[in-house]
C-alpha cells in the first residue's frame, strides 16, 4: 500500500529547510492550522508565529485549513493593530507605560472583526497581506502582493491592493460539487491512492474517487 506523507514532520523536504509544515510548528492556542499546510521562507520559516502573524494580542483566532500553500512573506494582520480614530490623536499612549498606563480604558472597545478564517486548499502568493477578520473560502488563490481587506469566495482568484476578484476558477454548479466532495477531508490513505485525480482529474473523476462513491 502507498504510504501517505507524514503531517507531523516539521520539514517535509529535508533538502529544503525553507519549507515547514505549520501544524507541528505553531504553539499559540490562538492559531489553528490543518494538516499539510505549509509555509516557505528562505530566511526563517520557523518564526512564522512572530514574523507572519502580527499584532496578535488576542482573543481572536487565526484559523487556517488543510493543504494550504503560503508563499514567502505572507502576513496576517490581527485585530491588535487597531487604534482609536475618534479623537484628535490615534497614538496609543497607555501602552507606553508610566502614568499613561492609567488610561488603558481608552483602548477598550476598539473595532474587532473576529477570527480570521482560511479554508482548505488555499494558495497564497508571495508577499500577500490579510487584514483582520477576513474569511477566505476553500480553493481560493491569493495573488502575489495582494492586500486582502474583505472576504474571498470559494475558488475565487483575487489580486491587487485592495484585493479584487479577478475570476472564479469554476462555475457555481461546479463549486457546489467540489465543496460536496470535500477531498481534503478524505482519509490520508485514500488521498494517497488518488493524488493524480486530485491534482489533474476532472470534477467527475474526483466524485467517482470519493470514499462514499457507489462502485459498480
Amino acid at each position: 500500500m502507498p504510504v501517505p506523507a507524514d503531517p507531523t514532520i516539521l520539514h517535509p523536504m529535508p533538502e529544503q529547510p525553507r519549507v515547514v509544515l505549520l501544524k507541528p510548528l505553531v504553539k499559540s492556542p490562538l492559531i489553528e492550522v490543518g494538516e499539510y499546510s505549509y509555509y516557505d521562507d528562505p530566511d526563517d520559516p520557523t518564526a512564522f508565529e512572530t514574523r507572519n502573524v502580527l499584532y496578535h494580542y488576542g482573543p481572536e483566532k487565526l484559523i487556517i485549513g488543510k493543504f494550504c500553500a503560503l508563499g514567502t512573506g505572507v502576513r496576517f494582520i490581527m485585530n491588535g493593530a487597531n487604534h482609536r480614530m475618534d479623537g484628535p490623536s490615534t497614538f496609543p499612549f497607555p501602552t507606553m507605560g508610566g502614568s499613561w498606563s492609567e488610561h488603558f480604558d481608552l483602548l477598550k472597545g476598539l473595532p474587532n472583526r473576529g477570527d480570521t478564517v482560511v479554508g482548505n486548499d488555499v494558495w497564497f502568493g508571495h508577499g500577500t497581506t490579510v487584514l483582520p477578520g477576513v474569511r477566505i473560502g476553500h480553493g481560493a488563490i491569493i495573488g502575489t502582493g495582494a492586500v486582502v481587506t474583505g472576504d474571498v469566495s470559494d475558488y475565487g482568484i483575487v489580486g491587487g491592493n485592495p484585493a479584487r476578484l479577478v475570476r472564479t476558477r469554476y462555475s457555481e454548479e461546479e463549486i457546489a460539487r467540489l465543496l460536496a466532495v470535500a477531498w481534503w477531508d478524505w482519509p490520508a490513505e485514500h488521498i494517497t491512492e488518488h493524488v493524480r485525480t486530485i491534482m489533474s482529474g476532472s470534477i467527475a473523476d474526483l466524485e467517482a474517487a470519493a470514499p462514499d462513491a457507489p462502485h459498480v
